[in-house]
């Protein structure tokens, strides 16, 4: 069965437990990069700490609601984080599947709710459905409406599943067959971002005819949904968010300028610009957000 990552024990006072990360068991690892689930039944909150904030991602999920349910933000310019006054807007279905997001996302739980986020490497789910990553990057979509019907009735069970530990029982069932299946005959096992786009890389250029540079592009962002380039930069910016913890489990302090030469980034500049790209937040203020904000549950688990 999947494993259960315990939280990081380091919270600030007033946080509530982060939630909690399952790891899939190894023969599902090149298809699923973990599920997050997360309840705030029975934990008071004020209503700004019902915000939750979510990175730009190459990763596509599927999403329950076992009690309650969220709302997406909306934020009034591109370039800015929408806030507890923002617009809302429903999610589109029962169940909702996500695309790779170029851009940080928000959602707000008025209720008291119990969610379940199962998180996707691309190419698996192009395997595993047929469905193009690429028709989904920046969308939220109705699962009902575009997966295959034995999707659909093993979304049904999840949903009754008595606990967490039987509905990621329930959904490994479903998928370790069907990834047997389909998946290709040379894997990685690792999921971090960088070695994935080198991987995926490689397989574009054995994996059909055509390798121009022109041709490797269109087939990776056909399995992935983004270009090789964007791909690249999510390792890079994993890269220093590991660095980031690493540095501060150490010594107690983060040198931003070590943690960008560590993670391949010109200059502590270029850090900053791509992190408010990916986050919506400077480094530093999103390192203070992890550990000082209930919005940053989240990022919190991967600690």
């Amino acid at each position: 069965m999947a494993t259960l990552v315990s939280p990081s024990p380091r919270h600030s006072r007033g946080l509530i437990p982060s939630g909690h990360l399952w790891l899939p068991r190894a023969n599902l690892s090149a298809c699923l990069r973990g599920t997050m689930v997360r309840s705030t039944v029975g934990h008071p909150l004020r209503d700004e700490q019902r915000i939750n904030r979510f990175p730009a991602t190459p990763l596509c999920s599927l999403s329950w609601w076992f009690e309650g349910r969220s709302e997406v933000l909306v934020a009034d310019r591109p370039d800015t984080l929408p806030g507890l006054h923002s617009p809302r807007e429903d999610y589109p279905g029962r169940w909702v599947l996500s695309g790779p997001h170029t851009r940080p996302s928000t959602s707000y739980c008025a209720d008291p709710t119990h969610a379940m986020m199962v998180m996707f490497m691309p190419d698996a789910l192009h395997l595993l459905t047929g469905l193009e990553p690429e028709a989904l990057t920046n969308r939220l979509v109705d699962a009902q409406t575009v997966l295959p019907p034995d999707w659909i009735a093993m979304c049904e069970a999840v949903q009754h599943q008595p606990d967490d530990a039987a509905r990621m029982d329930c959904l490994e069932a479903f998928l370790e067959p069907r990834w047997q299946a389909c998946r290709p005959t040379q894997m990685l096992q690792t999921q971090r971002y960088g070695d994935w786009a080198m991987h995926l890389a490689q397989r574009a250029a054995v994996s059909a005819p055509g390798r121009s540079l022109r041709q490797l592009e269109r087939r990776i962002k056909r399995w992935a949904g983004l270009p090789l380039r964007e791909l690249r930069g999510f390792g890079k910016a994993e890269q220093a968010f590991f660095d980031t913890i690493a540095a501060d489990a150490r010594q107690g302090t983060v040198r931003w300028a070590d943690v960008a030469a560590g993670a391949g980034y010109s200059d502590q500049a270029h850090l900053c610009r791509v992190t408010r790209r990916i986050t919506g937040y400077a480094p530093q203020a999103l390192y203070e957000g992890i550990y000082g904000d209930e919005a940053f549950w989240a990022y919190r688990l991967w600690v």
